[in-house]
């Protein structure tokens, strides 16, 4: 491996957007440490894949240090280029409807909160010296849902959204002083296996006439981790085809 690789840790690796953007990275040379739920995709192999994937469950915090203790024995001492939260969860009710406010459990709530809110934080946190060293950035996932209440995202995913976003300028300011940039990105309706048909209704509702492509988010992504957007912090920037105007 060359000393003058770069490195991304990604939460959310095995589908949809997670997976379009370690393609994207490890097309351009990068070193791609991915982390999810779900073991090693075979049908998708990229270099130095298996051997550098984590199976983690982020709704567990006891699970988190031991995680963040297993990634830097993976970095060995390398810096940490950039640090992508991908990884989130948004439940449905047993017949596929959507959970609000008023039919949705407490713990359920939390589990939510603590993949798409809570583990960003602290992964930030654990690794904030590797990416110190990197002159690294993080990008937080937000969602469209974040900023209106969707007809098929849960209260609970959609709520952890928008608190994600405030929790991405607070670290863009704390984070800053350090050297790492903090941004987020805010996917609308993108094709993956976390919507159902439904969501294809939609379309109609986008200037655009069509819903994203994973490939579309994972090059913004790649490109606030590049040189270019060397002065971009604490930004949220939308990804929806002009949904949200």
């Amino acid at each position: 491996m060359a000393n003058d690789q770069r490195t991304l840790i990604l939460t959310g690796a095995s589908r949809g957007i997670g997976h379009a953007t370690v393609k994207r990275f490890s097309a351009a040379g990068w070193r791609v440490i991915t982390c999810s739920r779900h073991a090693f995709p075979e049908d998708c192999p990229w270099e130095a894949g298996p051997e550098d994937h984590q199976v983690i469950d982020l709704a567990d915090f006891h699970n988190l240090d031991d995680a963040i203790a297993d990634m830097k024995s993976r970095l060995n001492g390398a810096p940490l280029n950039a640090l992508v939260n991908n990884a989130a969860i948004s439940p449905k009710r047993d017949d596929g409807d959507r959970l609000n406010t008023l039919n949705t459990e407490i713990d359920l709530w939390q589990t939510v909160f603590n993949i798409n809110f809570y583990a960003p934080m602290l992964l930030a946190r654990g690794l904030v010296e590797e990416l110190k060293a990197g002159h690294g950035c993080v990008i937080n996932v937000t969602s469209i849902a974040g900023g209106r209440v969707h007809p098929f995202a849960s209260s609970a995913y959609s709520t952890s959204k928008a608190a994600l976003a405030a929790l991405t300028r607070e670290m863009a300011a704390d984070f800053g002083p350090q050297g790492v940039r903090v941004n987020a990105i805010s996917p609308g309706e993108i094709e993956t296996a976390m919507i159902g048909p439904e969501y294809q209704a939609l379309a109609e509702e986008i200037p655009m006439g069509r819903l994203g492509r994973p490939e579309e988010v994972a090059s913004l992504i790649y490109f606030l981790c590049s040189e270019p957007a060397a002065y971009v912090n604490g930004a949220e920037i939308h990804v929806n085809g002009g949904q949200h105007v």
